[in-house]
């Protein structure tokens, strides 16, 4: 059984939204990544069940990807909470600069939020009345962090590291530098004394040397072929397409290959503009296959809920 210290609750939420790990101490209440748009208001049902009377006084961004700060605005709503983002994006949110924000880039949806402040790598920070370090951790997306509590041997890996893998390297779709900085990040946690790993997504877990190992020779094996992180991404942005909207079609998929530039650029390395619609069922087909994410019925394109 996996045991976090007393401050320390987390909300496993699934794959739509990221977890949500509440810090609490005498002073302060901190939530750690509020979950994506559409599950705002359970975001603020799970908090508001944990707190009690007490307000939340502070949100932490780890990254500004719509699944890990889409209950932001909501939160800030609720309760006048201050809220810290990574240093290098406070530019981007306060301008809230469309372009440079992540959330048409994938398809998704963010309502706007207000920062208050920001974070980088070397500071530290009380929470849960424990010491924190914060780390930077690039990869899967440049601006992203990571908190480590040495006492503790505890990592909020955001999705930098899963039990099973990490979240896509979304600059390689660019043709930016991102397998490397992933198998650095990777080394990083290698070099720290943890016991447990919170990730963005999944389960607390303890077999941290194991999920490394997996993870480096995932690392290998997409840097082996690029093509390969462009088809998990889009497997990736389809089936998170298909949790918020349960159910679509085929040309509308292949419509946000236009519309979504990540998802474009994805494709592009895939397979010439006018093969995208065979790419799109491709693609769904394997995902449909062998009790799969998905289900297809003619035209039709559904999640396959538990």
């Amino acid at each position: 059984m996996i045991r976090l210290p007393a401050s320390i609750r987390v909300f496993e939420r699934g794959w739509l939204s990221s977890n949500n790990v509440l810090l609490t101490d005498e002073r302060h209440t901190v939530l750690v990544d509020t979950g994506y748009a559409t599950h705002a208001r359970q975001t603020v049902a799970l908090v508001r069940h944990a707190l009690g009377a007490r307000p939340l006084d502070c949100i932490i961004n780890t990254h500004l990807h719509s699944d890990h700060c889409g209950g932001n605005a909501l939160l800030q709503r609720t309760w006048p909470c201050d809220t810290l983002i990574p240093s290098t994006e406070l530019d981007t949110v306060q301008q809230w600069d469309e372009s440079r924000l992540t959330f048409h880039a994938t398809g998704q949806c963010c309502e706007r939020f207000a920062a208050t402040g920001t974070l980088a790598p070397g500071m530290h920070l009380e929470l849960g009345a424990l010491d924190w370090q914060v780390l930077g951790a690039p990869g899967h997306d440049p601006h992203s962090l990571m908190l480590y509590c040495a006492d503790e041997r505890v990592l909020i890996s955001a999705d930098a590291l899963w039990e099973n893998g990490f979240g896509v390297i979304f600059p390689e779709l660019d043709g930016a530098s991102g397998f490397a900085e992933q198998q650095a990040v990777l080394e990083l946690i290698a070099s720290l004394d943890v016991s447990l790993v919170i990730p963005g997504h999944g389960a607390p877990f303890a077999n941290v040397q194991q999920a490394l190992d997996r993870a480096f020779s995932r690392v290998a094996w997409l840097r082996a072929d690029p093509r390969r992180n462009a088809k998990n991404a889009l497997k990736v942005l389809f089936v998170f397409r298909l949790l918020d909207v349960r159910t679509t079609h085929f040309d509308a998929l292949t419509g946000m290959l236009d519309n979504a530039s990540a998802m474009r650029a994805a494709a592009a390395l895939l397979a010439p503009r006018d093969a995208w619609p065979a790419l799109v069922r491709q693609i769904v087909g394997e995902l449909a296959g062998d009790g799969g994410a998905l289900r297809v019925d003619g035209e039709c394109v559904a999640a396959r809920l538990p």
